[in-house]
């Protein structure tokens, strides 16, 4: 298994460019499940969750070409062409979906153009109690009959869906993208309200678009969808992955550095450039890209709390709390989204960081500076937020089960070397 090795204290500087969003990537992905005709997705970044969602989707009978990399080189830019022209099988088998929980994102294309679907119920990080429930009573909105057994969730819609009034009584990603999908095929209207927001919701809204659907309210929080018989072709790119734009402006804040992030948009990251600026690190648009200078090397401690978008972004709350562990003074964030999301907590502290958890909040006293150490990965974003760590603190710092790493960011050692950190991916 992988380990990744850090000699910290070295200040960050240079350009780094953004893949595609692999959280807008894998809800596309399935979208070629509702056409005979090609899909073709360009700016795919080469990650671990994208090579599932292949596995998952050939398994279900999609054909897939990789058409080439972007002018710019390496993996970036990848071109899928995906062909559903009809499933081998309508089930998604545990093996694959138990890897990851977007595997779930599959049911709605299914159930809506088949009217049949079986799919496992799905994995992920284990960061907390993610429930299903809410894509199921969305379905059954929709004129489905949902049949929960051996782990597996059934559904059927032998005369197909019909559109109807979905309301989320909470705020769920997953949910909106698998009920919207599915809205495109039924027939009739449907309105989707108290719809998640996030950007990459807006950009499968587009690419549905691109496809032939007819939706309304893109980017609010009410989503209107008059269903079509069919879908047809369209060529689509993948929005600049947000998640990973805001990883790399904390690496600059928390190394004192100067790093162009090339390829993404200021608004992309809004709350956490507030968030950045309140701490006192200089983040600013620039033609191409965002600049994050930090040259004095520290930050002023600032509260933070996560919301649904546009709020801060639960998947940014273990880099920033990373950042406020060497901050001046003290911080208080707190999770509003998963439950379990402190793991990385007990590993910062093993690198000296004053950090104590009361129930949903963590008060995080910013010290002087963080010591190098053995840490264990427990999850994606807690992965990174130890990278994050390990380029500020003083010595030697080895990450263990860094294959979390790998599902959400695409070549971390490589883009950080090329601004001057000591980092190499080492086999035990």
């Amino acid at each position: 298994m992988d380990r990744i090795r850090i000699s910290g204290g070295k200040s960050l500087n240079g350009t780094i460019k953004i893949g595609g969003a692999k959280n807008a990537a894998l809800p596309l992905m399935a979208a070629s499940l509702l056409t005979s005709e090609t899909l073709c997705l360009s700016n795919l970044p080469h990650l671990a969750d994208i090579t599932t969602m292949v596995h998952l989707l050939s398994e279900l009978g999609v054909e897939v070409s990789m058409n080439g990399d972007a002018p710019d080189g390496g993996h970036i830019g990848r071109v899928f062409g995906l062909n559903g022209y009809e499933p081998k099988n309508k089930t998604a088998p545990y093996d694959l979906v138990r890897r990851m929980r977007a595997s779930i994102l599959v049911l709605g294309p299914l159930l809506a153009r088949w009217g049949e679907a079986k799919v496992s119920l799905p994995g992920g990080c284990a960061i907390g109690t993610r429930p299903v429930d809410l894509h199921l009573k969305g379905f059954e909105a929709l004129g489905a009959k949902i049949e929960l057994k051996e782990g597996y969730i059934s559904a059927f819609a032998p005369d197909g869906l019909k559109g109807a009034n979905v309301l989320f009584p909470s705020v769920s990603v997953g949910a909106t993208e698998n009920i919207l999908m599915a809205a495109t095929l039924a027939d009739g209207k449907t309105t989707i309200s108290n719809a998640a927001r996030e950007p990459e919701i807006a950009d499968l809204a587009y690419c549905l678009r691109k496809m032939g659907a007819e939706i309304e309210g893109i980017g609010s929080d009410t989503l209107r969808v008059i269903g079509k018989p069919e879908l047809h072709a369209a060529d689509y790119q993948v929005i600049p992955d947000r998640i990973e734009t805001a990883t790399y402006a904390v690496a600059a804040a928390i190394t004192g550095g100067d790093i162009l992030l090339k390829g993404t948009r200021l608004e992309l990251i809004e709350s956490v450039a507030d968030v950045l600026m309140g701490a006192g690190v200089n983040v600013s648009e620039v033609e191409d890209g965002i600049r994050v200078t930090n040259p004095s090397g520290r930050v002023k401690g600032i509260d933070v709390m996560t919301e649904p978008y546009p709020g801060f972004p639960t998947d940014m709350q273990a880099q920033m709390m990373a950042l406020l562990a060497v901050s001046e003074g003290a911080s208080m964030i707190t999770e509003t989204i998963f439950e379990n999301r402190f793991m990385h907590v007990p590993e910062l502290c093993r690198m000296g960081a004053d950090i104590n958890v009361h129930g949903s909040s963590a008060i995080v006293r910013g010290v002087d500076k963080l010591s190098g150490a053995e840490l264990m990965a427990t999850d994606l974003r807690a992965s990174i937020s130890l990278v994050l760590a390990a380029l500020a603190a003083e010595g030697e710092t080895i990450i263990n089960r860094v294959y979390h790493l790998d599902r959400g960011y695409e070549r971390v050692e490589e883009k950080l070397a090329a601004c001057g950190a000591v980092i190499e991916r080492v086999e035990e």
